[in-house]
């Protein structure tokens, strides 16, 4: 008997035997498409959010590090407060920017409140704007675009007037599809010309971790209106070579602590955070979710394969004298046990397409509501049909095997 005649018969005896049996082939497909699912759901989730995060920290600029009088205060999972060093002084800061000579963009910036009403013509936000004072280098180095409008002219910079960059949202709120440029708004209690509008980032946006609502006045302005007494700036640094970022930081290092006065024998007084850390940090967690969902599908997938074996095995005790009388007309063994294994394959493939679909639609479900985009994980699909194709030859095996060694005249005796 030709191979291909073999195999295609062998499928069509195991799909008639699926149809017979249609609840119990059902329940264990569908246990082998919720250990798919949760595989393939958990993976294009955590591939989704990777993706997303990786892109919001591009737009951050990766190959950046920023200066600070305290930490980052993000500490996952280890609690504890960041530490708060001496205030970093406008004048330290500037010193800084003026003496640092390696290849880079510095910028300063001052965060003014995070709590701010923006009005226009009697229609004002919701007191969550923030203002943060900066100098000309703040586009390049905060990953925000401007949409139209223009950057803070050396003047207004030097002379501190009131002039500011406002996000999409604050445009959006104030304006309702009039032009803004130009237009006087009030932030506060001060009143600003609107110079430029920053392109929109959505709710992701990393700027500052507020969205689109933001605004930047120059800094020297924000000197002048910030509440605190002792306001401490920051200071961002960006390289175009992530290759020179490590030389770069510490060259920073250095200088800083010479404009700081300290001395070989004090501690650094600052914190120098990379914009790296937190995508790192994110990582890391997605990582131990990652071998979370592994474990979850593993242990489900173990479940169904010892499910689909009990069923295979009451499959021959049920088929006994069907198998007597395929081998009394020719069948030999090797026959009978390929009928079985590739009914226990094509019962998994079943839960296995099943599970790939309900685990697409539910990650990408997570994917969108945390403002990712559609993915299909082509590789963690193709490793699931490969997993349910392994566990069809693993659990059809020894009931195959079993079947394949019937004695053909006691099948036919079988009740």
């Amino acid at each position: 008997m030709p191979v291909k005649t073999t195999y295609r018969e062998n499928i069509s005896v195991a799909l008639n035997s699926i149809r017979g049996n249609r609840l119990r082939t059902s329940l264990t497909a569908l246990i082998i498409a919720i250990g798919i699912m949760a595989l393939v759901g958990i993976l294009t989730a955590i591939s989704g959010i990777r993706d997303s995060t990786n892109n919001a920290f591009a737009g951050l600029g990766a190959n950046s590090f920023t200066i600070h009088n305290r930490g980052s205060g993000l500490n996952f999972g280890q609690g504890g407060h960041a530490k708060a060093f001496p205030a970093i002084t406008y004048q330290q800061a500037s010193r800084f920017k003026s003496t640092f000579k390696l290849p880079s963009v510095v910028c300063l910036k001052l965060d003014v409140t995070g709590t701010a009403i923006a009005k226009y013509k009697g229609i004002k936000t919701n007191p969550n704007i923030n203002v943060t004072g900066s100098d000309e280098n703040y586009v390049p180095t905060s990953g925000h675009k401007l949409a139209f409008g223009r950057n803070f002219s050396a003047a207004e910079l030097a002379e501190g007037q009131n002039v500011v960059m406002i996000g999409d949202e604050i445009k959006t709120k104030l304006f309702k599809g009039e032009d803004p440029i130009n237009k006087a708004v009030l932030i506060g209690d001060t009143r600003f010309r609107i110079v430029g509008v920053f392109e929109a980032k959505g709710s992701g946006g990393m700027g500052g971790f507020g969205g689109d609502k933001f605004c930047v006045i120059p800094v020297l302005k924000a000197r002048q209106i910030v509440a605190t007494t002792d306001p401490s700036f920051t200071i961002t640094v960006m390289v175009s070579d992530a290759g020179a970022l490590d030389e770069t930081e510490g060259e920073a290092t250095s200088l800083f602590r010479n404009v700081r006065d300290l001395n070989i024998a004090n501690p650094n007084n600052f914190e120098i955070f990379r914009s790296d850390k937190i995508q790192k940090e994110l990582s890391g967690n997605l990582d131990n979710v990652t071998y979370g969902g592994f474990a979850i599908g593993a242990i489900t997938l173990i479940g169904a394969a010892i499910g689909l074996m009990n069923i295979m095995l009451v499959s021959v005790t049920e088929r006994t004298r069907e198998i007597g009388l395929r081998k009394a007309i020719g069948a030999t063994p090797a026959i009978i046990r390929k009928q079985f294994l590739i009914e226990a394959i094509v019962i998994c493939l079943i839960g296995g397409v099943l599970g790939v679909i309900l685990g697409m639609a539910i990650g990408n479900l997570v994917v969108i509501l945390t403002k990712g985009t559609f993915i299909i994980p082509w590789l963690w699909i193709t490793i699931a049909l490969i997993v349910c194709t392994l566990i069809g030859l693993l659990s059809g095996f020894y009931p195959a095997k079993k079947a394949a060694k019937l004695d053909p005249v006691e099948a036919l005796r079988y009740e």
